[in-house]
């Protein structure tokens, strides 16, 4: 498709786009109004019925639980499907042998910029092994402590060792983790349908609200999930970088 059959296309497409997201943006209510009774109703018996004090991961890992398993596996099914298209390609182990690839692929970083980005490794586990592990107490959770932990790695990119990171994160490690992740959250699920009769109904004790052993069985799934999304990442970056690296050295 040419551009000038892609900007006729979004010529036509792109105002009424518009249209719908303004319609929609001026229904919304005003800042401070909010008027949802799902919402209120969270509000009203997330710490009374879980003991977790973030609602938004009472509702992802344990009210909401079954959809967000949907969620999870959505994600599983897309990195599954970009490795299958792009995998075909893979053959960097020859290259690497035939073309003599050295570790210098993404080069050109400073020192300082190298030095930096070993720092930000155990910084950013750090904060990511934190976001999970807490995210039944304060915002975040295992969605969004998997995308800080998966950023680790790839700061080794950043100095300019791509090759140095596919070694340290090997695709049977990646790959483990994604699987360990998912298997893990459906597992979960499975031993509250054997211990509570319900799949994915918490069975462990509550705890005391505000505390790490707290909200049952949402800090193991918001791990589960963090795990997941972590190895998913990943693997969808290097599968990129990868094809980047043989077009690089056999284009």
């Amino acid at each position: 498709m040419s551009r000038r059959v892609r900007l006729a296309m979004f010529a036509l497409a792109g105002p009424g786009l518009l249209a719908v997201l303004v319609i929609g943006m001026r229904g919304l209510p005003s800042f401070g109004h909010y008027h949802g009774v799902y919402g209120l109703t969270i509000n009203h018996i997330a710490l009374k019925l879980r003991h977790a004090t973030n609602y938004v991961t009472a509702l992802n890992f344990d009210i909401r639980a079954f959809d967000t398993l949907g969620e999870e596996f959505i994600l599983f099914a897309s990195v599954a499907g970009v490795a299958v298209l792009l995998r075909h390609l893979r053959h960097e182990e020859d290259v690497e042998t035939s073309r003599g690839i050295e570790d210098h692929t993404f080069a050109g970083a400073s020192d300082a910029l190298r030095l930096g980005s070993m720092i930000l490794i155990p910084l950013l586990i750090a904060l990511g092994g934190y976001v999970v592990l807490h995210g039944a107490l304060t915002p975040g959770g295992g969605f969004q402590g998997g995308v800080v932990l998966a950023a680790a790695p790839i700061a080794i990119v950043l100095a300019g060792r791509y090759l140095t990171m596919r070694r340290a994160a090997p695709d049977w490690v990646l790959e483990a983790t994604e699987s360990a992740g998912a298997a893990g959250y459906a597992l979960m699920g499975l031993a509250g349908l054997i211990l509570a009769g319900v799949y994915l109904k918490n069975f462990l004790p509550l705890g005391t609200p505000g505390m790490l052993l707290s909200a049952g069985m949402i800090p193991l799934n918001s791990i589960a999930v963090g795990l997941e999304v972590a190895g998913a990442f990943l693997i969808a970056w290097t599968e990129f970088f990868d094809q980047a690296l043989i077009a690089g050295q056999t284009g």
